[in-house]
């Protein structure tokens, strides 16, 4: 993921491409907007909507130079050996309307071995038709187990739960990364939105009325705070990706953060990797 510049704020597609066609021109004009005004990450998935939110994307890209994106889909467990991972990326490039990914990524852990995913996943590479591999929901074990096995040193990313409600890779894995010099991708920066969404307390509402923003920009604007991780929102209309992209303009005070630490305290122990 190093080849191009890539924008902090990326594109996130879960559960775009599932509605009826007016919502789905609604999600295409967002993307779109985004697109034209520097973002140029896509993070998509096999498992969303079972290649909708790919096909989705497809429709998107199509009118850019492909060059200009930077494309991530991530393939499931259940098809992390070498034929299955390859028939996944064939059946996704197909949706997506391109020859390449920019990276390709593990969804979760898999029975796989992870020496079979990692030598299937350095072919494709090798072929041409994944630029950069990753893994996503990955834990500080998980990492040292991959980066032991050969062929692994070579993993570009790992895409983690990441806001401020769930801060825990904070205390290990996000430094991990760091000195292993691998990119972070943080979603979900607004929390799931089904069950779990971010409780907003009343000084990040003072806040966001300092800002004149919204409580959603706050969060997005936090995330993104020290310019070390990815982000990728899902944004459906382009209402939502305006405050989105007027978001990344937001700096913080280091009283603000200290309050908002206040309110959603960073760990200070190891915390189990949440995975949604």
């Amino acid at each position: 993921m190093k080849a191009k510049k890539i924008s902090e704020l990326g594109i996130g597609t879960w559960y775009l491409g599932e509605g009826s066609e007016i919502k789905t021109a609604e999600e295409i004009t967002a993307m779109k907007y985004a697109l034209d005004r520097g973002i140029n990450m896509i993070d998509t998935a096999e498992m969303y909507g079972n290649g909708l939110a790919e096909e989705l994307v497809g429709k998107v890209i199509k009118d850019y130079k492909r060059e200009d994106i930077l494309l991530t889909s991530k393939f499931y467990p259940h098809n992390a050996s070498k034929g299955d991972m390859r028939q996944s990326l064939e059946a996704s490039l197909k949706r997506l309307q391109t020859d390449y990914l920019d990276t390709y990524m593990l969804h979760w852990r898999s029975d796989e071995p992870l020496e079979e995913t990692v030598a299937g996943l350095n072919e494709l590479q090798q072929e041409g038709l994944i630029r950069h591999w990753g893994v996503s929901n990955f834990d500080v074990d998980d990492m040292k187990e991959l980066l032991a096995v050969e062929g692994g040193d070579k993993v570009a990313a790992n895409e983690v739960l990441y806001n401020i409600e769930s801060r825990g890779i904070e205390y290990d894995l996000m430094p991990f990364q760091k000195e292993k010099d691998i990119a972070l991708v943080g979603y979900s920066p607004f929390g799931s939105g089904f069950g779990d969404s971010i409780a907003i307390t009343n000084n990040l509402k003072e806040i966001a009325e300092t800002h004149q923003a919204t409580p959603h920009q706050i969060l997005l604007a936090w995330v993104i705070r020290d310019h070390n991780l990815i982000t990728i929102p899902k944004a459906a209309k382009v209402g939502h990706m305006q405050e989105n992209i007027a978001a990344s303009d937001i700096v913080l005070s280091p009283d603000e953060l200290a309050v908002l630490d206040q309110d959603y305290p960073a760990p200070d122990r190891k915390m189990i990797l949440k995975v949604i």
